[in-house]
C-alpha cells in the first residue's frame, strides 16, 4: 500500500475524530450495514456487536497508520486480508462495496463537516 499524503491523513483523522466523537457513530453505521442486504444480516448473524464496534473502532484509526509514510503494514494488511478470506469469514467482494458505500453514509449523517472532500 502506498503511503497517503498528510494533507488526506488530516482530513480523515479530523472526520473520524469527529464521528467517533458522536456516542452512535458506530452503532449507526452497523444499522445502515445490516439494512443494505439480507447477506451482510446473515454474515453477521453470531456477531457479538460490543466486540463488533470495538474491533471496528480500532481498525478506522488504524488505518490512517497504516497509510502513514514510511510505515511497512504489510504484514497487518495480510492479517486482515486472511481473516476475511474465504478460509475464515468468507466475505465476498462485493460486500466490500456495500460496507465502504455504508461507511460514507454514515460519516454523512455524522460528521457535520461533510463534503465531497472527505467522502
Amino acid at each position: 500500500m502506498a503511503p497517503v499524503d498528510e494533507t488526506t491523513l488530516g482530513i480523515y483523522s479530523d472526520s473520524l475524530q469527529r464521528c467517533l466523537d458522536r456516542p452512535r457513530f458506530l452503532e449507526r453505521f452497523y444499522e445502515l450495514f445490516l439494512e443494505s442486504s439480507e447477506e451482510v444480516r446473515q454474515k453477521f448473524a453470531r456477531t457479538s456487536f460490543p466486540d463488533q464496534r470495538r474491533a471496528l473502532r480500532k481498525s478506522l484509526l488504524e488505518a490512517s497508520w497504516i497509510a502513514s509514510p514510511g510505515v511497512e503494514a504489510k504484514a497487518e494488511l495480510e492479517r486482515v486480508a486472511h481473516t476475511h478470506s474465504r478460509a475464515e469469514k468468507d466475505i465476498p467482494p462485493h460486500l466490500y462495496d456495500l460496507w465502504l458505500e455504508n461507511l460514507i453514509r454514515t460519516v454523512q449523517e455524522m460528521d457535520p463537516r461533510f463534503s465531497p472532500e472527505i467522502e
